[in-house]
């Protein structure tokens, strides 16, 4: 399969690299240094699973891309304005693209560019970073990917869908086909945004902010609230799913940070419209209430073009 890798940083690039060292074709979209890197010494992964490095093709023109197999669509969902252009070089009569993105907001945003029937969906755990131009660290070793259709009714699980599974499968990746990617994604969105939320607004670790009864509460109900959101548009949320969440999050280090904290901190943009903008507005239109989020949408808001020029 040839891939085109939109977003070649922490997620897309280390994927892309996992693929393009597996023997698959792998164009990366890519500029400025970072480009550069991979071009001149290829683009480096370190990890506990082994450090490798990959000579890839890389351009920061999809245009002379051109139409591909599979895009891999892993641009922060703030950078949509200047990134889904892009899809227009590289979608192709059999194209597939996936979306990695955080929220829920992403395959509706695709699909008004390319066409609902081009898209496949869902969530990515992993924790890597883009240490420099053209090197990626991994800590930990999750690599999964859980995908599927996304549209449909209901969505089914399609023969494309298997297809990418075992090409990811043979490249190392975790990756788990599923009929309907909606469950898959709101399973994640439920946790991460209220968590990116509490940790962001409260500048702290997952640690202090769980380890405080009342702060802990406050989580859960809007955890709660982005769940009912779910439901109220017909997604089939595990009815366990606010139990699920609570044992997850016990289970993680108390050093845990949302990456949306570590953007705040460090005075890049944010996903505050992914994540608590679009529960509030999905609460609105569907008419469940979701007063916690709405309160830690109110307060990052201001924060989400980064910080203000000095």
């Amino acid at each position: 399969m040839h891939f085109a890798i939109i977003g070649s940083g922490a997620v897309g690039g280390y994927y892309g690299a996992r693929l393009a060292r597996a023997g698959q074709r792998v164009s990366f979209i890519a500029r400025g240094a970072h480009l550069k890197a991979i071009r001149e010494r290829g683009l480096e992964v370190r990890s506990p699973l082994g450090d490798f490095t990959v000579h890839a093709e890389a351009d920061d023109s999809a245009a002379r891309v051109g139409p591909v197999d599979v895009v891999m669509y892993a641009v922060k969902t703030y950078d949509n304005a200047s990134a889904l252009p892009l899809l227009d070089a590289l979608v192709g009569g059999e194209t597939v693209v996936l979306t990695l993105q955080n929220g829920v907001d992403s395959p509706d945003e695709i699909a008004a560019r390319v066409g609902g029937d081009k898209v496949i969906a869902g969530p990515t755990y992993i924790a890597t970073a883009l240490a420099a131009p053209g090197l990626i660290e991994q800590t930990g070793t999750h690599r999964r990917i859980v995908f599927g259709e996304i549209f449909g009714n209901p969505p089914r699980l399609s023969d494309r869908v298997l297809a990418l599974c075992d090409v990811m499968a043979e490249a190392d990746i975790q990756a788990e086909a599923v009929a309907d990617a909606r469950v898959a994604m709101w399973e994640k969105f439920s946790y991460l945004a209220p968590f990116a939320g509490f940790s962001g607004a409260s500048r702290l670790p997952l640690g202090p902010i769980w380890r405080d009864d009342f702060t802990r509460r406050q989580f859960q109900a809007a955890v709660g609230e982005v769940v009912e959101v779910g439901r109220a548009e017909g997604v089939d949320i595990p009815a366990d799913m606010e139990e699920r969440i609570k044992a997850y999050a016990d289970a993680l280090p108390g050093t845990m940070r949302a990456s949306l904290l570590i953007d705040l901190s460090q005075g890049k943009r944010i996903e505050v419209e992914a994540l608590q903008g679009s529960v509030v507005r999905r609460g609105a239109r569907a008419g469940v209430p979701t007063p916690i989020m709405s309160t830690l949408y109110a307060v990052l808001k201001p924060h989400a073009a980064g910080a203000p020029p000095a």
